[in-house]
C-alpha cells in the first residue's frame, strides 16, 4: 500500500467533504429547522449513499462515463436542475412547528442516499478520487479502502455541519431570521453549482 497516496487521499477527501456543497448546506439547514436528532437519518443517508457511489464509480461506472461522455453531461444538468428545485424548497421552507407535524420534515435516509445520484459535486469528487488515488493498493481492495475512508470522513463532515445548524437554533429564533437564513442557504446552494457548470 502506498502510504503517501493514502495520506494525500485523506487530505483531499477531508477538504472536499468539509467545504460547502449541496449536502453540507442542506444538513446545516436541516439542523436549524428540525434539530439534531430528527436529522440523523439525513446524515446516515448522505454517509452511506456517498460511500456506495464512490465504490460503484470505482468498480466500473467510471468506465461507462469514459466510453459515453454524454451521460456525464446529462447527469450534470439533471443534477443541476434538481439542486435548483431543492434551493427553491429551502428558500420557501418555514421553521418546524410541532402543531403542523405533517408539514416540513427532514430528509429521510432513502431520499438523502438517492440524492447522491444527482449530487454533481459528489460525482466530480468520486470520479476524481478514483482517477487520482486508485493506485493506493491492488484492485478491488483499493476501491473498498477509498469508500471506507470516504465513509468515515463524510460522517464526520455531515455531523459537523448538522451541529452548526443545530447550534444556530439558539441564535436564529424569529420566523423572519429563519426565513433569511433559509434564503441565504438556498443562494449558497445555487452558488455551489457554479464551478461544476463552468467545467467544459
Amino acid at each position: 500500500m502506498s502510504q503517501q497516496l493514502l495520506i494525500a487521499f485523506i487530505v483531499f477527501a477531508t477538504a472536499a467533504a468539509f467545504t460547502p456543497g449541496p449536502n453540507n448546506i442542506m444538513l446545516m439547514t436541516s439542523g436549524l429547522n428540525y434539530g439534531f436528532r430528527p436529522s440523523l437519518a439525513h446524515v446516515a443517508g448522505v454517509t452511506i449513499g456517498y460511500s456506495v457511489l464512490l465504490a460503484v464509480v470505482g468498480l466500473g461506472l467510471g468506465a461507462v462515463f469514459t466510453a459515453y461522455p454524454i451521460l456525464q453531461t446529462i447527469l450534470k444538468y439533471v443534477g443541476a436542475a434538481y439542486l435548483i428545485y431543492l434551493a427553491y424548497v429551502i428558500a420557501v421552507s418555514k421553521p418546524a412547528d410541532p402543531s403542523e407535524a405533517a408539514q416540513g420534515r427532514p430528509m429521510t435516509f432513502t431520499s438523502a442516499a438517492l440524492f447522491q445520484l444527482v449530487n454533481v459535486k459528489g460525482w466530480v469528487i468520486a470520479v476524481g478520487s478514483v482517477s487520482a488515488y486508485a493506485a493506493i493498493t491492488a484492485y478491488p481492495w483499493n476501491m473498498l479502502l477509498l469508500a471506507a475512508i470516504i465513509c468515515v470522513i463524510t460522517l464526520a463532515s455531515a455531523l459537523a455541519w448538522l451541529l452548526m445548524g443545530t447550534a444556530l437554533q439558539a441564535l436564529v429564533r424569529s420566523p423572519r431570521a429563519i426565513r433569511i437564513f433559509n434564503v441565504t442557504m438556498a443562494v449558497l446552494l445555487l452558488a455551489s453549482l457554479y464551478p461544476v457548470l463552468m467545467e467544459p
